[in-house]
């Protein structure tokens, strides 16, 4: 079985079992070295919108990319909160994944969005990013770093990383079916 390394560009252990996960069930037959690596964004800790969430993400796997340029794909997860246009719309939580080849191909997905509940929106108009509200409204400690906001909401039902895993897995789509979305330039 053939070994193939990718990079996380993130050291949040979710983030890095998300990609795990997706890779291991769209290509089972492929051993995956997956890393993390911290990189820094042009964006706020707490993206306040679908466009900056998504710009997150790009900017996390090209970050990666520069600092580890040896590797199979370079995976920018990315999680944000989508405002309501006004206070009859529920602030959506969201994440955006990129995924970048050497060649500069790009997959890129949004996993599962769902509606935010106001004492958790009141805290993020404090300032607060998702986690830390989420930690304040629900008592608990480095959510973010295990169930995340869906799995403290869905009481476990869901939690961040198989939300994440999923999301990953649709950003793959373009590199399992390469003769569909990028002709005959791949394998």
């Amino acid at each position: 079985m053939r070994s193939e390394r990718v990079i996380v560009a993130s050291e949040n252990p979710v983030k890095i079992r998300a990609v795990e996960r997706a890779l291991a069930r769209l290509f089972p037959a492929t051993r995956w070295e997956v890393r993390g690596q911290a990189v820094s964004v042009p964006v706020p800790a707490q993206p306040l919108s679908d466009a900056e969430t998504r710009r997150g993400a790009r900017a996390r796997a090209a970050a990666a990319r520069q600092l580890v340029p040896q590797a199979r794909w370079w995976v920018g997860i990315e999680g944000g909160v989508q405002p309501g246009r006004d206070a009859s719309e529920p602030w959506m939580a969201l994440a955006w994944i990129a995924i970048l080849d050497a060649s500069g191909h790009e997959g890129l997905a949004c996993a599962g969005r769902f509606p935010l509940p106001p004492p958790v929106v009141a805290e993020l108009q404090k300032g607060l990013e998702l986690g830390a509200a989420d930690d304040r409204v629900f008592g608990t400690r480095h959510s973010k770093r295990h169930l995340g906001a869906i799995g403290l909401l869905s009481h476990g039902a869901l939690d961040r990383t198989e939300l994440y895993a999923q999301g990953v897995l649709l950003a793959l789509l373009p590199f399992r079916n390469p003769e569909l979305y990028f002709g005959s330039e791949l394998e």
